[in-house]
């Protein structure tokens, strides 16, 4: 038995180098890694499990299934962002892009192994089931939520419109566990939105970035101006940019949205990594954030955005895309950055297709602000901290120096997530589901970070005349 391991060991070891000879290394290895010899006794080691796993395993393992196991494996053991992505998930990456996808219409994340609903999204089937913030989803039709990862229960719930799933929820206020079904709809995220707080104050909300959100802000931009009484902008007195609770998305509409309150040409951010194309620097120029289009976008962009006066509103759910514009604008000392500690995510995702339909998703860059800060691990501070709610309270999140194997920063290896407000310790309003901070409404009445925007706009224009 063990001499037929050791010959498949020998085969399998020898197919697995020739493979990444036959690759040269070329989707992701550095000029001195291709140079170095291949790690052959870790192969072999590879190539043994590989065998006695065919061999031995209690049921039978299919040679796909263990290949992209083993390259799934790779991938997450590296950093909390890398991953191998199969086929159903990247199309599923390509369609969010886009702002449009079937599913049920839930910001989810994970607690104590259960899928925790963070807030449905209005108009969609989870808003209409009266789904609430705090709630747990123990079971996806007839499978358990334990043992899945976040992002194989997100793909159960998602699929394609009109047909069902069945939810089983866990409600603090319930006493048992009840049951809801519901139907799948095209859900479409509106990237920006956008109204007049009050004669002269607009405001602006960029919930996510997709291919789009570059040309709705300008869009939005524009039915501001409509919104003033002379149609000119001119009585537009401040902005707030809203960034709370975006997780990010594409880089250049990052550098779009920052570009249009910038002067242009001006350095948005910078990228480093160990290969040529990760190293680059990102303007305010049409082919950083173009992306293909013929016209500039930038053409019908009202006057005013460039320099009114701005605050940028964050939090703890800003990441990625959000800290790149908040770090743009608050290097250039375009706005007033408000809010509390952003989350951190200071690295650069590339996808890599493969021929199989799948592709891999590997951190290959930090990105910098203007002035050369690392956000990996540490986020932006904001210029005015400014709690959720008027008493000091605060959301508890995780953040990303929370994450297991997060990249460290480069530029301050000491960085260290922000302490904890002084009453974090104490139970959290926002997990309460009859609480009002459970169900606030960004730019409601309610909303207490916006209010205290809106007066230091006010306090600016005075000081201004």
């Amino acid at each position: 038995m063990s001499s037929k391991l050791q010959q498949i060991g020998l085969v399998v070891s020898g197919l697995i180098a020739g493979i990444l000879l036959s690759l040269n290394f070329s989707a992701s290895a550095s000029k001195d890694a291709v140079s170095s010899a291949l790690p052959i006794e870790e192969l072999r080691s590879f190539a043994d499990v590989y065998s006695a796993i065919k061999q031995g395993y209690v049921e039978p393992v299919d040679d796909k299934t263990l290949i992209t196991h083993a390259i799934s494996g790779m991938l997450s053991n590296l950093d909390p962002h890398s991953a191998y992505l199969d086929a159903d998930s990247f199309k599923d990456l390509q369609v969010s892009t886009h702002g449009e996808f079937g599913g049920l219409g839930i910001e989810v994340g994970m607690e104590d192994g259960f899928v925790k609903v963070v807030s449905p999204i209005e108009d969609t089937p989870a808003f209409k089931a009266g789904l609430k913030p705090g709630d747990l989803i123990i079971k996806l039709d007839d499978t358990l939520v334990k043992g899945l990862t976040l992002n194989d229960a997100v793909k159960k719930m998602r699929g394609k419109p009109k047909t069902q799933i069945r939810l089983t929820v866990v409600r603090k206020s319930e006493p048992k566990p009840f049951e809801v079904t519901l139907t799948r709809e095209i859900i479409k995220v509106q990237s920006v939105k956008s109204k007049l707080l009050e004669t002269g104050y607009g405001y602006l909300r960029i919930t996510q970035f997709q291919e789009e959100t570059t040309s709705d802000v300008v869009k939005h931009l524009g039915k501001l101006v409509k919104s003033d009484k002379d149609g000119k902008g001119d009585g537009i007195k401040g902005l707030v940019l809203d960034l709370r609770n975006d997780p990010g998305g594409l880089l250049n509409s990052a550098v779009g949205v920052s570009a249009a309150f910038l002067q242009p040409k001006i350095l948005v951010t910078s990228t480093d990594g160990r290969t040529d194309d990760a190293k680059r620097r990102y303007m305010a120029s049409p082919e950083d954030y173009q992306r293909g289009r013929r016209a500039d976008i930038m053409k019908s962009l009202p006057a005013f955005a460039k320099t009114v006066p701005m605050i940028v509103l964050v939090n703890g759910g800003s990441a990625s895309a959000s800290e790149i514009v908040a770090g743009a604008l608050q290097d250039h000392k375009r706005a007033v950055v408000m809010g509390t500690q952003t989350f951190g995510k200071g690295s650069v995702q590339t996808v890599l297709p493969l021929s199989n339909n799948a592709a891999i998703k590997l951190t290959t860059a930090r990105y910098y602000t203007p002035s050369g800060r690392s956000i990996q691990a540490k986020g932006i501070t904001p210029d005015i901290i400014v709690e959720e709610t008027e008493n000091g309270g605060t959301r508890a999140r995780v953040r990303e120096a929370d994450l297991q194997r997060h990249l460290g920063n480069d530029k301050d290896p000491s960085a260290e997530p922000p302490k904890k407000p002084a009453n974090s310790g104490k139970k959290d309003s926002a997990d309460d589901d009859e609480s009002p901070h459970a169900r606030l409404e960004y730019a409601s009445k309610n909303d207490y970070q916006l209010s205290q925007a809106v007066n230091l706009l006010k306090a600016l224009q005075i000081l201004k005349h």
